[in-house]
């Protein structure tokens, strides 16, 4: 995909593809903030395609997942929510929903892949040539590991990315 397209409509994904997917489709699921990215996980979980993530996505999902469960839950105020829970860890213990909703993630038929010390050295490139941010490149990097050029986010700094089709939900825009 060339930096100035844009991404794809993730509902025209077509069926039997493999797709690596970012956090934040998990996470608008989660939040009930897209229906679009709630029915892209129902096919990945009726096997029409094949979903693909990392651990260290998953770590950013149950980090993210934290923070907002802490904030609805009304147990903290937004702004620099890390900091604050930090310093409440009895807080910090009431929060379960955000680690069984990542557990969920092991069930929906999404196959989970690991990081490699090569990963590392494979994501700089996608930080200096594409401006993409640690755990971007870090996406980047295991796709490229991995083979898929398919990708499922939000995000629109993977559009900047030679060779990647990225999809992406479009009822985020109505919000």
């Amino acid at each position: 995909m060339a930096p100035e397209e844009k991404a794809l409509p993730l509902p025209e994904l077509p069926t039997g593809r493999t797709i690596f997917i970012d956090a934040n489709i998990f996470i608008y699921h989660f939040a009930g903030l897209s229906q679009e990215c709630s029915n892209f996980l129902e096919r990945c979980e009726r096997g029409e395609l094949w979903g693909v993530t990392a651990v260290h996505i998953l770590l950013e999902i149950l980090h993210r997942l934290m923070m907002i469960e802490g904030v609805t839950k009304g147990l903290v105020t937004s702004g620099n929510l890390a900091k604050k829970l930090r310093k409440k860890p009895s807080v910090v213990k009431q929060l379960a929903d955000c680690q069984t909703q990542t557990e969920a993630i092991l069930e929906m038929g999404i196959e989970l892949v690991g990081l490699t010390s090569d990963a590392l050295k494979i994501s700089y490139p996608y930080r200096r040539r594409d401006g993409l941010l640690v755990n971007d490149s870090l996406t980047a990097a295991v796709m490229e590991a991995e083979g898929i050029l398919d990708l499922a986010t939000a995000g629109p700094d993977f559009t900047r990315v030679k060779g990647l089709r990225v999809y992406s939900p479009l009822d985020l825009a109505e919000r």
